[in-house]
């Protein structure tokens, strides 16, 4: 699975060690959209990133080395994640905590799975991922069709009441799947879909796509994609005198969509994880976080703890040998600000599965 010339690499740098010289840093790296329109999500994963590494650093490093991180901007565009995955390769990266974007994470885990590097992302949650991908790809997110069958079983109560549901998506890996599985589990719990289309991301006027939904009656509209885009439609259904409710998923869950939206996002459901800011073990990193003016939101404390993981793993299997290292991630249990999770066979996480958020008055909490 390793490329010997990266073997022969990390051993000529373990043999440029003078008396009294350190060992090389252990490079890690943590990758997902820097810039761009989701660039918000970027700036979560980057800061959990840093905080992880500072914390692990100052408690005395991974079997007595000091990682040092790497940041990749992919912007959540396939071709350019592969890029990020070479480039991150090339300066002899041992560990990426990452993609953000299902989109990303999937072609580039092929680039890191040639390279021999480990790849936990905080935030991809397309089951292709853990399913097709290789034995050194794990996530400690949930996966869309664990909260496609929450919003799904919603979905058909509602439907059976006799509301007109409509599903939206924006042809993402991720958008189209989670639309896709809410819809299967809909459809399988007895509701039907009024309406199913796709949208461009990017775009800054859906009026067309609104006025069709509001022709159609539209009482539920389902969003599988990506805050900017949801928090303009609603607006928009709004300009357009719609009540329709919107729900969505875990990408609605930072305070950009709020800024978006304003008052028209207010009653907007998602699933989501269990906040983990609410964890007691992560109390102490939570207001270090606010200590320096940064609300762990979405996937600070996510990227925080896939980097938690793979040093416990690291410090288990006394190397950052990746086999050895996906040997002690499957094998172990570890502590981390998500709380104490586990990886199953696929490297899907064992952390508790989805519940629903509201947004009300600029905020989001469990419903």
């Amino acid at each position: 699975m390793k490329k010997i010339l990266l073997a022969v690499s990390a051993l000529s740098m373990g043999m440029m060690v003078s008396a009294g010289t350190a060992l090389a840093d252990i490079e890690i790296a943590t990758a997902g959209p820097m810039t761009g329109q989701y660039a918000s999500f970027g700036q979560q994963m980057k800061a959990g990133a840093e905080q992880a590494v500072a914390d692990i650093n100052a408690a005395g490093g991974v079997n007595g080395e000091m990682l040092k991180l790497e940041v990749g901007d992919d912007a959540c565009d396939p071709k350019q994640a592969v890029a990020v995955a070479n480039q991150m390769a090339s300066k002899g990266v041992v560990f990426m905590a990452g993609h953000f974007c299902s989109g990303s994470s999937i072609p580039a885990s092929a680039v890191y799975e040639e390279e021999g590097i480990v790849q936990i992302s905080p935030a991809s949650t397309n089951p292709k991922l853990t399913d097709e991908g290789g034995e050194n790809v794990f996530r400690v997110c949930g996966r869309d069709d664990q909260q496609g069958k929450v919003a799904g079983a919603y979905l058909a109560e509602e439907s059976k009441k006799g509301k007109k549901i409509a599903i939206l998506h924006d042809k993402t890996a991720y958008g189209k799947g989670l639309a896709d599985a809410s819809k299967e589990n809909m459809e399988a719990d007895g509701g039907k879909a009024a309406m199913y289309e796709a949208y461009t991301a990017g775009e800054k006027d859906y009026t067309a796509l609104v006025s069709k939904m509001k022709q159609a009656g539209i009482d539920i509209v389902y969003i599988g994609g990506y805050h900017t885009e949801a928090g303009l439609i609603v607006r928009q259904m709004r300009d357009q005198g719609m009540k329709t409710q919107l729900v969505s998923g875990d990408a609605l869950v930072t305070d950009e969509f709020w800024s978006i939206t304003g008052d028209a996002g207010e009653g907007t459901l998602m699933t989501f994880s269990p906040d983990p800011r609410k964890n007691p073990d992560a109390a102490g990193v939570v207001a270090e976080f606010r200590k320096k003016g940064i609300e762990p939101e979405g996937y600070v404390l996510y990227t925080y703890a896939a980097i938690q993981a793979w040093a416990d793993a690291v410090k288990a299997a006394g190397s950052t040998d990746e086999d050895k290292v996906i040997a002690a991630l499957h094998k172990g249990k570890f502590k981390t600000v998500l709380g104490d999770l586990s990886f199953d066979k696929k490297g899907d996480v064992s952390l508790p599965g989805y519940v629903w958020y509201e947004w009300k008055d600029g905020k989001y909490d469990y419903k």
